[in-house]
């Protein structure tokens, strides 16, 4: 009887290991890349509006469908052509004549495991840029497309309210999967225990 006990606790606490270890690794299987840094920083103060800006993430994310928008306090578009993805980094260029005062920085990449990410960063110049014409900022959203793309001819998905990272089913269907294992475990334990405890009477 006191071998049998022995037995089904060891699967019991076998099968509770076996489950921590596959919920262990459906974690960092379902991790996306994510935003490491961004160049101005997140509400830096720069002497001019810079020539491009920047952002650097913890993988490299895909070269299509990426975009990014840099607008002015009046809200006139400053992106300036597509974007360019080089190992880890994605960055816009940026129209000449800026004014001074801050930008808002909106991008969206297509991380390595083809899940859109997206975030914001703002920034101000403390003066217009070389060449700085007072109409250009009036002008510059007529001009300029709202976001900069990745390739010619791929547009960047619509952005859309309250968007966020997609539902992890893979841990769900792992901890089911592992709540299954031990309910099993357990009825196949109790079965053992009313058998020993028969042959014992």
């Amino acid at each position: 009887m006191h071998s049998i006990r022995r037995h089904l606790l060891g699967l019991v606490l076998g099968s509770f290991v076996f489950a921590a270890a596959v919920l262990g690794l459906a974690g960092p299987a379902a991790a996306h890349d994510a935003a490491e840094s961004n160049t101005p920083a997140q509400g830096a103060s720069v002497a001019v509006p810079p020539e491009q800006v920047s952002v650097t993430f913890n993988n490299n994310p895909l070269g299509i469908g990426s975009s990014f928008s840099v607008k002015d306090a009046s809200g006139a578009e400053w992106a300036d052509g597509p974007v360019e993805i080089v190992d880890n980094v994605a960055s816009q260029k940026l129209k000449a004549g800026g004014p001074a005062g801050q930008y808002t920085v909106a991008w969206r990449v297509v991380s390595s495991d083809s899940h859109p990410i997206e975030g914001t960063f703002t920034f101000t110049a403390s003066a217009a840029g070389q060449g700085a014409d007072p109409a250009a900022s009036a002008t510059a959203g007529a001009t300029v497309p709202g976001m900069g793309t990745a390739e010619p001819g791929v547009t960047a998905a619509p952005e859309t309210a309250g968007s966020g990272e997609p539902f992890q089913w893979s841990i769900v269907i792992f901890a089911a999967a592992a709540v299954g294992l031990l309910a099993a475990l357990a009825i196949i334990a109790r079965r053992r225990l009313a058998a020993g405890a028969d042959d014992e009477g």
